[in-house]
């Protein structure tokens, strides 16, 4: 065959598998549809949300549904409506179904027994097992610690969980024990995405979710419970090289979001789950902020940084968790002196409150006072680990009332104990004592003997401390 014969034929291979490939691509990949319907014991339920992470649709008035399918779309899910129960795997939630390889998804809910009007949650953030002897302290602590809460609520009232990141700690096989831990506890729990659960040396940010998705399906999506409208996303983002990452929440995301909370009226409760605190450690959070402008009532529940931190931002709470672990499992509290714990959440229609749970303590213990000799007097120290601007924190000394106190930054005496130096704390020897703004002080005279703090949150409700010298 001479050159030009071969290039004329190629050309016309050329020719023939481009327009193969280019009708292959907008046929059967842009153009593809799935369809389907949303029913209860038979009946199709009207404007319930379904989504392929890209698109968003509502259900007609008979429960049917057409989505068109992104060509990247891995699962199709519906966002749960209200006063329908959870479709959970041994408590895991399963909103969703995969999007490969079909043309037609039904979902079928069964009624609440409840009403959904009121509802509690929980969050956990960071349980961050490495090994077996981690797991065993979950399993032995915060487990059992999280039944005792749970059993403690009016069973009348629905109840779930939502864990927000770092499930494992690069150790995916633990995995299944987690997924032990929720089934032990017995709600429906939700998960989102942290930065030790994504699988490393495959790729990019797109191939990060392998595993945690075949365990936990969408990095993304919402439901609804009463007048709350939940989402959890994705906002850890790894950059390609082992353990680099940034706090980043894709565009895709953003336009998903934006076209699930077209379906949410302005005035709904908002609560949005994710891994990193989106104020002080997400990139484009301007551009996050400005999909939730014009919503009144917007609660972030993040974690992470293994401390306790409310911030509240463009009119947007912002709730950063202290960690199931602590400070990695090595001691009683976190780096900030908050105790190992997780968030209570009880909603009432929109309105919401929430205190934070001590693993192995009690609801009442919510600060811890130090107080130490000085050269002539004394200091009061005061760790208030859920404290934010409408918390009032008030001193007695002697059975005489002193005001305020006066807030600082600074450590947390038991975290310097704990976990200052390069020996400590013994076998994990990483943790530091963390800088936290909600410290409170005072100095008085050496011969009180009495000292007590009352603490009042936003709620009114009061917590005391006391020491006796």
């Amino acid at each position: 065959m001479n050159r030009r014969s071969f290039i004329q034929k190629s050309a016309i291979l050329g020719t023939t598998l481009f327009v193969s490939l280019k009708s292959f691509s907008f046929t059967s990949l842009s153009e593809r549809k799935i369809s389907g319907k949303v029913i209860s014991k038979g009946k199709g339920i009207a404007n319930v949300v379904v989504s392929d992470g890209f698109n968003v649709v509502q259900t007609d008035k008979s429960g049917n549904y057409i989505i068109e399918v992104n060509p990247m779309a891995k699962f199709i899910w519906i966002s749960t409506p209200a006063g329908y129960e959870f479709k959970t795997e041994s408590y895991i939630a399963k909103h969703y179904e995969s999007a490969l390889g079909t043309n037609s998804l039904n979902f079928e809910l069964s009624k609440l027994k409840q009403d959904d009007n009121r509802h509690n949650f929980i969050i956990w953030a960071d349980p961050q097992v490495k090994n077996k002897k981690d797991v065993q302290q979950m399993m032995e602590t915060s487990v059992p610690d999280t039944i005792k809460t749970i059993k403690a609520m009016d069973p009348k009232i629905p109840v779930h969980g939502v864990t927000v990141g770092d499930i494992v700690w690069d150790n995916h096989e633990l995995f299944a024990d987690y997924n032990t831990a929720v089934a032990a506890m017995g709600i429906p729990f939700f998960q989102a995405l942290g930065n030790h659960d994504m699988d490393y040396r495959m790729g990019g940010d797109e191939t990060s979710d392998k595993t945690f998705q075949e365990h936990y399906g969408p990095t993304y999506y919402s439901f609804n419970r009463g007048k709350a409208h939940y989402v959890v996303l994705d906002d850890v983002r790894y950059l390609g090289v082992e353990r680099t990452y940034d706090g980043f929440i894709t565009q895709a995301q953003l336009d998903w979001l934006a076209k699930d909370l077209k379906f949410i009226s302005k005035d709904a409760l908002v609560i949005i789950n994710l891994h990193i605190p989106v104020h002080n450690a997400v990139k484009n959070n301007a551009d996050f902020y400005a999909v939730l402008a014009g919503f009144n009532n917007v609660h972030i529940m993040s974690g992470h940084t293994h401390y306790n931190r409310n911030v509240i931002t463009n009119g947007i709470f912002e709730h950063n968790h202290g960690a199931v672990c602590g400070a990695w499992w090595t001691g009683p509290i976190c780096e900030d002196g908050t105790p190992r714990g997780y968030g209570v959440y009880e909603v009432d229609g929109t309105d919401l409150k929430w205190y934070y749970q001590p693993t192995g303590s009690t609801q009442k213990e919510q600060v811890h006072i130090y107080v130490d000799e000085l050269t002539n007097q004394k200091r009061l120290i005061a760790n208030v680990w859920n404290w934010d601007p409408k918390w009032k924190v008030e001193y007695f000394l002697d059975g005489k009332a002193m005001g305020v106190l006066e807030q600082q930054k600074g450590y947390d005496p038991l975290s310097v104990s704990l976990y200052k130096g390069p020996t400590l704390p013994a076998g994990r020897t990483f943790p530091e004592p963390s800088k936290t703004d909600h410290l409170f002080v005072a100095h008085f005279e050496p011969s009180v003997k009495q000292v007590k703090i009352v603490a009042t949150d936003r709620f009114g409700v009061k917590y005391q401390a006391d020491f006796t010298a």
